[in-house]
C-alpha cells in the first residue's frame, strides 16, 4: 500500500473521477502581499500575453494547446515549463459565460484525462452549454513536464513493500523504500522537483484564465483540487469567479494531522461498507456484525501478511496490495460488490481481484508502466507541507493514536505518512488559514462520510474562506457533484449557471 496523502477523485482509478489514500495533499505557504497585487508584472507580462494556438488533439469535440510559465516565479529570466491545456467549446443554446476550469484532484491527477474523459461530456448539458469546458495539467503532472522516480518494475516492487512492519528488520525495508523512491525522483526530474508547489500550480491558473480572455475565473475543483482552488482564491480574491469546491480539504492542519484525519475517515468509509456488506448473502466478511466484518478483513490482511496468494501473473497479493485495493474501493460505494467479490476470491487464494482494485488506484497500465501520477503526488505533497515524522521513531510513537482512529488501517497509514522524510527539497509551505478576503461567494461541497476529505474539513474551509458557503452530502463516496444527489447538482448549476450559491448550510440526502 502506498498511502501519502493522496486525495483523487474516484472516477481517475476505476473509471472516471479519482482515488484514494492516506493523505491528502495540503499546505502551500499563505501568499505573500506582493503575491496578492497585479499579476502581470513586468517580469510576467510576457507569459500573459502569449497567443494560445489550437489543434485538434485526436479527441473528438477537443482541442489542445500548451502555454509557458515561468519555472520558479521568484526568477522568471531563468526558464519555463510548459503546460499542457484542453477545451470543448460551449456547445449553446444560451450565452456563453466563459471558461471552466476544471481539476480532479491528486495531487497528480491529470486534469486533461479527466476533462476529456468525463467532465467534458459527462458534466450537466446545461453547464456545457455556456461554458467551454477547460483543463491543464498541473506542472509536473501527466502531460506537463511530469516528474519522473521509478521504472514499471521498480514500482512493482514499491507497492508490494510491507507497511506495516512487525520487527526493525522490516521497518528497514520500509525506510530504505521511501529512500529509494526519493533519489529516483531526484536523478529523474531535479530540474522541476522544486517548482510544483499548490501555489505555483495556482499561479499557473491565473496565467491560463488571462489567456483565455476571461476577467473572472469560474472553477470547479474536487478533492485536492478544492486546495489548489481555494490557495488560488486566496492569492488573487479579486479575480474569483464561481468557484466549486468539491470533498474539500483544510489548509490549515499539519502533514500528521491530515494523515491521522484521513485515516479516520476510511475507517467511517468501512465501517459503511462493513454495515451493507452483513446485510448481503455474498459478504465474505461474514453476516453478523460490522465488528466481525472488521476482524475478518484484519485477519484477512494478516494472512497476506504470513503467505501472499497468487493472482494469475508474477505477482502476488501482498498485505499491503491487498490494503490498497480494499481502500481504493472505499472512494465509491458503487464499487463495493466488486470489492466483496475481490476479498471473497482473495480468502479463496485468488488475489486477482483485489489486485485489479489496487492497480487502477497506482494507474498502472497492463504493460507494467505507470502514469506519473504517484510521483507528482509526493512531489506536490512533500513540496506543500513539512514531513508528518522524521524517522521510524517517530511513527512508533504515533502509531496507537493511528490505529484509536482506524483499528483497521490505523498502522499502515502511520508508517506510510514517513514519505517525506526523505525528500531531497525542502519544503516550501506551511498550514494556514485561508480566508481569500473580498472574493465573490464560494460553495465548498462536504460529504458526511467522505473517507479521503473528512466532512469536518469542508467546514473548517468554509469558516475561514470570508466568502466560504457550506454545502452538505448526508452520503457515502468522495466528493458529491454529479454522484447522483439531485439535490446537490441542482445547487451547483444554479450557482454556476446563474452566479446563485445556496444558502450557507443547506444540506442535501
Amino acid at each position: 500500500m502506498d498511502t501519502r496523502r493522496l486525495l483523487r477523485t474516484f472516477a481517475t482509478a476505476l473509471g472516471t473521477a479519482g482515488v484514494l489514500v492516506s493523505g491528502c495533499s495540503s499546505g502551500g505557504s499563505a501568499p505573500s502581499a506582493s503575491a496578492t497585487g497585479s499579476a502581470a508584472t513586468e517580469e510576467l507580462k510576457p507569459y500573459y500575453a502569449q497567443k494560445l494556438r489550437w489543434r485538434d488533439c485526436g479527441v473528438e469535440g477537443f482541442q489542445c494547446t500548451t502555454m509557458k510559465a515561468p519555472l520558479d516565479y521568484a526568477k522568471p529570466g531563468d526558464g519555463d515549463v510548459k503546460l499542457a491545456v484542453s477545451r470543448t467549446k460551449a456547445t449553446g443554446p444560451g450565452k456563453r459565460i466563459g471558461s471552466l476550469l476544471v481539476n480532479p484532484g491528486g495531487p497528480g491527477g491529470s486534469a486533461i484525462g479527466y476533462l476529456q474523459g468525463y467532465a467534458g461530456i459527462g458534466y450537466p448539458a446545461p453547464v456545457r452549454a455556456r461554458y467551454d469546458m477547460v483543463a491543464v495539467d498541473p506542472r509536473g503532472v501527466a502531460r506537463s513536464e511530469p516528474v519522473e522516480c521509478l521504472t514499471g518494475k521498480e514500482m512493482d516492487a514499491y507497492t508490494q513493500v510491507d507497511q506495516t512492519p512487525d520487527d526493525q528488520g522490516e521497518a528497514d525495508r520500509l525506510n530504505q523504500a521511501f529512500e529509494k523512491f526519493a533519489e529516483g525522483c531526484e536523478k529523474r526530474s531535479g530540474r522541476i522537483l522544486p517548482h510544483v508547489s499548490t501555489v505555483e500550480t495556482a499561479r499557473d491558473m491565473d496565467i491560463l484564465r488571462a489567456l483565455l480572455g476571461d476577467e473572472k475565473l469560474h472553477y470547479v475543483g474536487a478533492s485536492y483540487g478544492t486546495f489548489l482552488g481555494a490557495t488560488y482564491a486566496d492569492l488573487f480574491p479579486a479575480r474569483v469567479g464561481r468557484l466549486v469546491l468539491d470533498g474539500a480539504m483544510d489548509p490549515s492542519l499539519p502533514a500528521e494531522e491530515i494523515n491521522r484525519d484521513q485515516t479516520a475517515g476510511f475507517e467511517k468509509a468501512f465501517q459503511s461498507f462493513a454495515a451493507d456488506c452483513v446485510k448481503q448473502s455474498d459478504c465474505p466478511l461474514g453476516t453478523t456484525s460490522t465488528a466481525d466484518a472488521a476482524t475478518a478483513l484484519k485477519r484477512l490482511f494478516a494472512d497476506l501478511d504470513a503467505e501472499p496468494v497468487p493472482t494469475g501473473e508474477s505477482r502476488k497479493l501482498t498485505e499491503s496490495l491487498a490494503t490498497t485495493g480494499v481502500i481504493a474501493a472505499m472512494y465509491d460505494e458503487a464499487a463495493w460488490p466488486q470489492l466483496r467479490e475481490a476479498v471473497a476470491g482473495a480468502k479463496r487464494g485468488d488475489g486477482s481481484g483485489l489486485l485489479a482494485l489496487a492497480d487502477s488506484y497506482y494507474e498502472r497500465q497492463p504493460s507494467g508502466k505507470y502514469a506519473n501520477l504517484m510521483f507528482a503526488n509526493a512531489a506536490v505533497n512533500c513540496l506543500d507541507l513539512a514531513p508528518a515524522f522524521s524517522g521510524p521513531e517517530e511513527v512508533e510513537k504515533a502509531v496507537p493514536a493511528f490505529e484509536k482512529a482506524s483499528p483497521v488501517f490505523g498502522r499502515g497509514f502511520a508508517w506510510a505518512a514517513l514519505n517525506c522524510d526523505a525528500w531531497p527539497v525542502d519544503p516550501t509551505g506551511a498550514p494556514h488559514r485561508t480566508v481569500a478576503e473580498g472574493a465573490a461567494p464560494i460553495v465548498v461541497v462536504g460529504t458526511t462520510r467522505d473517507p479521503a476529505t473528512p466532512y469536518k474539513w469542508a467546514k473548517a474551509l468554509a469558516a475561514q474562506l470570508s466568502s466560504g458557503v457550506l454545502l452538505t452530502y448526508e452520503g457515502d463516496g468522495h466528493t458529491a457533484y454529479g454522484r447522483g444527489s439531485d439535490c446537490i447538482d441542482t445547487a451547483i448549476n444554479r450557482y454556476l449557471l446563474d452566479g446563485t450559491p445556496p444558502k450557507n448550510g443547506k444540506k442535501c440526502a
